[in-house]
């Protein structure tokens, strides 16, 4: 997988990667299960304008949503684990910026050992205030 493969993601994507998320809370035990299927597509079809959203894969095996005004990562979701999406995408997002940071689930240890590997370090608890929201902790990453 490389970053060529990476690409802005268009509105006909949004059900696969609504799919994705869902996927993904289905199989985590330790995740609340607040959205529907469809209120996530009705989400990312919202933020869709206001982000940088970029997909992997063909079909979509993976995507990344940015808020390119605060440089924050929102979302990195991928169906399939260690195939290289969330790297490329994760390049794809670094790539001509200093900075980039994002938030975790505390108790998400897969997520925060890739992110280290990608060269982010945890700078402490993030501040949650949405309902059945777990605890979370930040993460930044510098050129």
């Amino acid at each position: 997988m490389t970053e060529d493969s990476v690409r802005r993601a268009t509105e006909a994507d949004i059900p696969a990667m609504a799919q994705i998320i869902f996927d993904w809370e289905e199989a985590t035990e330790w995740m609340p299960k607040t959205y529907s299927l469809k209120e996530s597509e009705d989400f990312i079809r919202e933020i869709m304008p206001k982000r940088e959203i970029w997909v992997s894969g063909e079909p979509v095996k993976g995507y990344l949503s940015f808020d390119p005004e605060n440089q924050r990562v929102g979302m990195l979701y991928c169906s399939e684990r260690g195939k290289g999406h969330g790297k490329s995408l994760m390049d794809r997002v670094k790539n001509g910026r200093g900075f980039v940071w994002l938030t975790t689930q505390a108790c998400n240890q897969a997520a925060q050992s890739f992110y280290k590997r990608e060269g982010f370090a945890e700078t402490g608890p993030h501040a949650v205030d949405l309902p059945n929201q777990l605890p979370e902790t930040r993460m930044e990453w510098r050129t």
